[in-house]
């Protein structure tokens, strides 16, 4: 049987996940199970980049990043889950490729500067933020994953991997394969604020939040600016609900309310109180198993140890033969 690629990805643990990670990303990440070889990681050392000053909610955060993926299908006996900082050699592979990575292909990372600017109110003038993509290319490598599946913004660090696995390679050997980005289908997800929904923005509707809470978020949600009055006829091409429509609703419901908004047949309330009766709908089997999920902690953090062995076993030959290849002295292991 012809041995299945190999896939890794991660998320950090800063906070509550929301609709955008689960329609972004953990939906494509359950679908791939069956068809590839599937390592996801909580990358708790990257919270560190931004966080650093404030750790105190890193291990709870870790907790909940995991009870969501549990929770979002994915599965611990046909995916590798684990968390970052339980295996070691991601922090070894840093530092030896830390050695051969040009510092200006790290200044001129898209999300540096963006996140700088996102981030103002925090001090990130730091080794650790500005070197975070030697780290990010670390956990991919050390597994010799084929594909990482990101979103189009996040192209450019697969293609910086690729480019630091290229240059390691040609001074050292064939040790690293160059993995391929698979841009996975990322429906146009809005915050409630009409911006990408995003933790910083703080515009969330969170994968955590109950039936009142989701209905609030969504009834002071924007809609179409130019639509004031009841009986304005708005635009649903530029309305955020109906963005949100597109993803959660039933075709019925998305044509009644595009026809409804155009002809001011309806008022906006009327069409969020349609979008929060699907999306309840859709997140109440999810909401059911977090209920169940976080009764089960200790359990839970023995699955992400377990994950991390599984994971140290894969890294650590890689490691093997990193250390070969710089031709340096050999561990009593490997020996």
């Amino acid at each position: 049987m012809k041995p299945r690629k190999r896939v890794l990805s991660g998320m950090r643990p800063t906070g509550t996940l929301h609709l955008g990670h689960l329609v972004g990303a953990l939906a494509n990440w359950a679908a791939m199970q069956d068809e590839f070889e599937t390592y996801y990681c909580i990358v708790d050392w990257h919270a560190l980049t931004t966080d650093y000053a404030d750790p105190s909610a890193i291990e709870k955060n870790t907790l909940e990043v995991a009870i969501d993926w549990l929770c979002a299908g994915l599965d611990p006996e046909r995916s590798t889950l684990f968390v970052q900082s339980h295996v070691p050699e991601h922090a070894e592979l840093h530092l030896l490729l830390s050695m051969v990575v040009p510092l200006p292909w790290l200044e001129r990372v898209p999300t540096y500067k963006e996140q700088m600017e996102q981030l103002a109110d925090k001090d990130l003038h730091t080794y650790g933020f500005l070197g975070y993509p030697v780290l990010q290319t670390a956990d991919i490598l050390v597994y010799k994953a084929d594909v990482v599946p990101v979103g189009a913004d996040q192209q450019p660090h697969v293609e910086l991997t690729r480019e630091i696995a290229r240059r390691f390679n040609n001074f050292y050997g064939p040790v690293f394969p160059e993995p391929l980005t698979k841009l996975t289908p990322t429906p146009k997800l809005p915050g409630t604020d009409g911006r990408k929904m995003s933790k910083s923005y703080n515009n969330t509707i969170n994968l955590s939040d109950d039936e009142p809470t989701i209905r609030e978020k969504l009834r002071t949600m924007v809609t179409d600016p130019a639509r004031k009055r009841r009986s304005d006829p708005g635009n649903p091409d530029v309305c955020p609900v109906f963005d949100l429509h597109k993803v959660f609703s039933t075709e019925d419901t998305r044509a009644w309310a595009a026809e409804g908004c155009r002809s001011a047949g309806i008022g906006c309330i009327d069409c969020k109180k349609a979008l929060a009766d699907h999306l309840v709908s859709r997140m109440k089997p999810f909401l059911e198993k977090r209920k169940e999920y976080e009764a089960q902690s200790p359990e839970i953090w023995e699955m992400l140890r377990s994950g991390a062995k599984r994971a140290r076993r894969v890294a650590g030959e890689t490691m093997k033969e990193v250390r070969s290849a710089l031709k340096l002295p050999p561990a009593e292991k490997d020996g």
